[in-house]
This record gives C-alpha cells, sequence and structure tokens, in this order.
C-alpha cells in the first residue's frame, strides 16, 4: 500500500522527457486496462514516480491519509497521460535550444631555456612564456618541465585535452640520435676526429633510463646501433667505429626502437643526408615526448651564383622532423670561420628547436651547450588562434626571466 500522489508546479521547459514520460504513461495505462498483478503493478507505479521526480519543475506531492485503491490509482496514470501530452505539446510550440560550445585547438610547443652558461633553467612557469603562431598571440595554457631527476608540473587550472602525439612524458629518460657526416677532405676530418672524442664524455652524462642511437652517413647512411644505454659498445663505435670499420648487423632492440621503422637496408639505399634525416624523422615520430638529434658534420645544401639553395627533399625532411618533435642539434666540424654549406645546418636547427655551433675552436664549450640543452625541456600546451594553415610560424619568448630560448620555429598539424 502506497500514498496516492498529485503532480503540482510543471514548467514548461521539459521537452527532452516528453518522449519518455509518453512512454511511461503508454505502459501505465495499459496497466490499468489489463489485469495486472498487484507486485508488477507496484513495480511500475514506483518507476513512473522515479520518472516524474527528476523533472526540475515537477514535484510529486503525497495525498496523506489516501490508500492506493482503483480510483487513486486511475487518478495517477490520467495526470501521467496529462503531464505527457503537456510537455510533448511544449515541445513542439517551442524551437530546440541549443547551448554554445566553442573548440579551442591546442597545440605543442618543445623549447629549452638555457642560461649564458649553458645550463638549463627549470622552474619557469606559463607566465614566463610569451608565444605567438603566425603572427597572433597564443596563450601558454600550461610549461611542464622534463628532464633530469624530476618532472616539474605548474599547477594549471584545468588539465586540457591533449592533441594527437601530445603526450607529456615523465622523467623516462632521454632519447638522442648521434648523426655523424663523415668526409675525409682535411678541413673536415680533423673536427670530425675532435667531435667523436668529445662525444665520448658526453656519455658520462647518461643515467640508466636514457637512450642512444649511433648513425652516420657518407655515400650513404649506416646504422652502428640501435637505441641502447650500453656505455661500453657506445664508446667502441665512437673511439674506433665510425672511423675504421664498417657497421656489424643490427637489429631491432626493445621498445623504443629507432630500427624498427629504419632498417640497415633502408640505409644502404639512401643518398643524400636531407633524406637521410626525412627516414630519422619518420623513424622517430611513434615515440613518446621530444626527441634529439645531434648532427656532427660539415653542413649540406647546393652551392650556386646566388648563394646556398636547398634541394627540394629538405622540405619534407624538415616536415618529419617537426612532426616527429625532434630537436637538430648542429656542430660544424669544418675548420673555418664561415663556409657555405654551414647554412644548411643552421636551418635545420633553427626550424626544430636545436641550435647550431662551429667546433674548430672551444669545442668545449659547444659540447657543455648541448649537454645543457639535453638536460631537459619544457612543454607547452598552447592554445592555436583560428588558422586554415597545416603548417603555422612560431615564436617563443620569455616575458620575466633572462635567458636563451630553443624552440621549433614552426609546427605541423597532422
Amino acid at each position: 500500500m502506497m500514498g496516492a500522489m498529485s503532480l503540482v508546479n510543471v514548467g514548461d521547459g521539459e521537452a527532452a522527457r516528453g518522449a519518455e514520460v509518453a512512454s511511461a504513461a503508454t505502459a501505465a495505462d495499459a496497466m490499468q486496462a489489463r489485469s495486472i498483478e498487484p507486485a508488477f503493478r507496484r513495480r511500475l507505479y514506483a518507476r513512473l514516480t522515479q520518472i516524474l521526480t527528476r523533472l526540475p519543475h515537477c514535484r510529486i506531492v503525497p495525498s496523506m491519509g489516501e490508500a492506493v485503491g482503483t480510483a487513486a490509482h486511475r487518478g495517477f496514470v490520467v495526470a501521467v497521460a496529462a503531464l505527457a501530452a503537456s510537455i510533448a505539446g511544449a515541445g513542439a510550440q517551442q524551437p530546440p535550444r541549443f547551448g554554445e560550445r566553442v573548440e579551442v585547438a591546442r597545440v605543442i610547443v618543445d623549447v629549452r631555456v638555457l642560461d649564458d652558461r649553458g645550463n638549463p633553467i627549470p622552474g619557469l612557469t606559463p607566465d614566463d612564456f610569451k608565444v605567438t603562431i603566425d603572427g597572433k598571440p597564443a596563450r601558454v595554457e600550461t610549461a611542464t618541465w622534463v628532464g633530469g631527476r624530476e618532472t616539474i608540473v605548474d599547477q594549471e587550472p584545468s588539465r586540457p585535452t591533449s592533441p594527437a602525439g601530445a603526450d607529456v612524458p615523465a622523467a623516462a629518460g632521454r632519447l638522442i640520435v648521434f648523426l655523424f657526416q663523415k668526409d675525409l677532405e682535411p678541413s673536415r676530418i680533423v673536427g670530425l676526429m675532435r667531435m667523436l672524442m668529445q662525444s665520448r664524455h658526453l656519455l658520462e652524462t647518461l643515467t640508466s633510463n636514457d637512450r642512444i642511437a649511433i648513425l652516420s652517413f657518407d655515400s650513404h647512411l649506416k646504422i652502428w646501433t640501435d637505441f641502447t644505454n650500453d656505455r661500453e659498445r657506445l664508446d667502441r663505435v665512437l673511439s674506433h667505429g665510425v672511423l675504421f670499420e664498417r657497421p656489424p648487423a643490427v637489429s631491432a632492440s626493445s621498445t623504443p626502437s629507432l630500427v624498427a621503422r629504419l632498417a640497415p637496408e633502408s640505409g644502404r639505399r639512401t643518398y643524400r643526408i636531407e633524406r637521410a634525416l626525412e627516414l630519422i624523422g619518420e623513424a622517430l615520430e611513434p615515440l613518446p615526448g621530444s626527441k634529439s638529434l645531434v648532427l656532427i658534420g660539415h653542413g649540406f645544401g647546393r652551392f650556386t651564383r646566388d648563394g646556398v639553395t636547398m634541394e627540394n627533399d629538405y622540405g619534407s625532411a624538415r616536415q618529419a622532423l617537426v612532426a616527429s618533435r625532434t630537436s637538430v642539434f648542429s656542430l660544424d666540424v669544418t675548420n673555418a670561420d664561415y663556409h657555405s654549406l654551414e647554412a644548411g645546418l643552421q636551418l635545420v636547427s633553427q626550424q626544430t628547436g636545436g641550435f647550431y655551433a662551429r667546433t674548430h675552436i672551444f669545442p668545449d664549450a659547444a659540447m657543455r651547450r648541448l649537454a645543457g640543452a639535453l638536460a631537459g625541456y619544457y612543454v607547452l600546451f598552447v592554445e592555436k588562434p583560428e588558422s586554415r594553415q597545416a603548417v603555422h610560424d612560431v615564436k617563443t619568448e620569455l616575458t620575466h626571466r633572462k635567458g636563451n630560448v630553443l624552440a621549433t620555429s614552426r609546427i605541423s598539424e597532422r
């Protein structure tokens, strides 16, 4: 036995519930017309009550002291049917209401910030960065420091939905690719030997989580190691292998792997440094987080009467590197204060968020700066201004602090 109920204060904005209530009313009418077991009738009665109480403009008031009988039950069914008809009518008369929803596209910008001595500057917040995309101001939502012994995340008001490939890696180790551009020309080979030795010193800064892959390019691309943290193996390649040996057979290592998408057979068919950069970028693209490519060589491009011209496949190489979030750090081994092919090294570093450095004087300083840049980076989630372009020009600056900002000058949407 339950108290009978009456309906009061029914609003006119409940068209969204009309179909459900009408369906329930039909069921109630069927219950009235047929001979139904009392237990089933009580369950259906309770269900109708639940539907009505969910309507914000409707409340059900129990009639005190009235037992449920045939008349009370019939009154309840009639009230439900009337309510369904009223709601359906209101929905037919009023136009649908639409709430505004603004979708804000976000992009990732990887940023390294160094002081005058080449040391990384951690502890920055979104307010310390100013980003413009295609010349328009873009709000920096979050700034996450990734590197060193800890990952520092600013306290953002709300965590944005990340764009494709926008994972923010924890401090799970660095992925670094060394690519040595090998040439026996006297003005280059001495510098190459010097930087091979300097690279061995860099191994001492590795942690157990870091992974390094070593490649070289002369007449074609050669793969010496997949990503590994085996320091002895890496040291042997740098001290002797690149200059005097042929690369051994290399198979894909456990995750992460470069060779899984860049097989040695593909390298043997790669005869241009630009194409080699493209293949490296494509192989790195599925791997999480920001990656680093240390290009130790003498440069590329084509020298003409009008200066250095980048070949057609450089555009594809740049696009692959940017899409894979790979920063290129170019260390020039040429024994000269200036040479024409350095333009290619400078351009690829500037467009991918790395830097260019000459090494024929003060090679130690160049390697210290490299070690600082590899130590960590910021992941900025940035609101992208409305644009139909697929590739965007980006400028990143500091607002309240002093430092050397290394950030990609271009981003692409996939």
